[in-house]
């Protein structure tokens, strides 16, 4: 009997993950009655998260009472699993961009406070392992509001309490800890960065991101400048370089505060999420991976869940199920893709194949189980 993994990523706008499973598991039993078939639907640590672990957990949406970027307050949402005492925690739900119009972005007022609100929530609830997701942010704080939330505590020269929003940076003199949550040091943090940005300089937080957050070159400068200043404190007062990790300069440098204030490890987010869903023991002796996203493109191959499931591949075939390719045949062959389906090849255009995406699909998977499993 084949074994067929179907572990894709979702088709952002259209199908969730576990919806793609669904419908590529019903084409492929329309040809094959004979056959078992594993879902694992997966994701990157960003938009689809929530999703594919609620899927391995049963875990549920918890609201909750935090601040926005600019310190208003709002309720905001986090994924908590109480059997596995695990939360997972979207830093854009609180201290993302999503939250501001276009004339209130401005990296020097916004903070990740609500971010730190979200975390003790979930700690207070019993979480002993939180996974954190840094896309999206509106800030270039380093992490300073999260930890204010958390008890830490920063002073300028003047020994004035710092509200931990990115124009502090360039005024911390000192980090003050006596008042930390204790609870800290019994969790586990794991946090899912695909960049690896250092904390700055020219490729730094503040010149690469700070600029789609509403940030002019002079802001760009004032906060470059200050997490270097925040850097420099940091080492002298704890004998660590946090420029030296890759992915420091992730959501503004929340990376780097999430290895300070968290002793959080960063990983890839695809990783994470094949990590919990035991991927790589689940495709060991699976015959065929079917996997997918939207857009098929060479960014596709940069940290994305397919390149994931390329990562764990050994002898199976690979099939790719998308709503666009922009590959060339020679690309497809270079990664060894044995069988690539685009779903706008069956529809009337771009609306219809996202509208219609999971009817599609699941022609698309009777169309591969004809031609591609049985014929092999």
């Amino acid at each position: 009997m084949k074994k067929i993994v179907i572990a894709p990523d979702k088709f952002k706008g259209s199908l969730s993950g576990i919806e793609f499973c669904n419908a590529v598991e019903r084409g492929i039993k329309k040809q094959i009655e004979n056959v078992t078939i594993v879902k694992l639907p997966l994701a990157d640590g960003g938009d689809g998260t929530v999703d594919a672990l609620k899927f391995y957990t049963g875990g549920k949406l918890i609201a909750a009472a935090v601040h926005d970027p600019l310190l208003r307050p709002i309720q905001a949402r986090y994924l908590y699993a109480e059997n596995e005492m695990l939360a997972f925690i979207e830093m854009a739900e609180a201290s993302g961009v999503r939250l501001l119009k276009n004339n209130e972005l401005n990296p020097l007022e916004t903070s990740t406070y609500g971010t730190g609100e979200l975390i003790l929530d979930a700690i207070n609830r019993g979480a002993k392992h939180i996974l954190l997701g840094i896309g999206g942010s509106a800030t270039n704080d380093a992490g300073m509001g999260m930890a204010c939330a958390l008890g830490f505590r920063f002073f300028d020269a003047e020994n004035n309490l710092l509200e931990g929003r990115g124009k502090d940076l360039n005024r911390l003199t000192t980090i003050d800890t006596s008042m930390v949550n204790t609870e800290l040091r019994n969790i586990k943090f794991e946090v899912a960065c695909d960049v690896d940005n250092p904390l700055f300089g020219p490729k730094g937080a503040a010149p690469v991101y700070a600029p789609q957050k509403g940030a002019t070159k002079r802001v760009v400068e004032e906060l470059d400048a200050g997490l270097r200043n925040f850097n420099e404190k940091v080492e002298t007062q704890f004998g660590k370089n946090l420029q030296n990790i890759a992915g420091a300069g992730a959501a503004g440098g929340l990376g780097a505060g999430c290895v300070l204030f968290l002793n959080a490890e960063l990983k890839s987010g695809t990783e994470l999420i094949k990590s919990i869903a035991n991927f790589d023991e689940q495709v060991k002796d699976a015959d065929w991976i079917v996997t997918g996203e939207g857009k098929f493109d060479e960014q596709t191959f940069s940290g994305k869940v397919i390149k994931g499931v390329l990562d764990s591949r050994t002898n199976q075939q690979l099939a790719v199920f998308c709503g666009l390719s922009e590959l060339t045949a020679e690309q497809i062959a270079a990664h060894k893709i044995d069988y690539l389906a685009e779903i706008i090849q069956q529809a009337s255009g771009v609306e219809d194949s996202i509208k219609n995406a999971g009817k599609y699909l699941e022609e698309a998977a009777a169309q591969f189980a004809a031609n591609g499993i049985v014929s092999k």
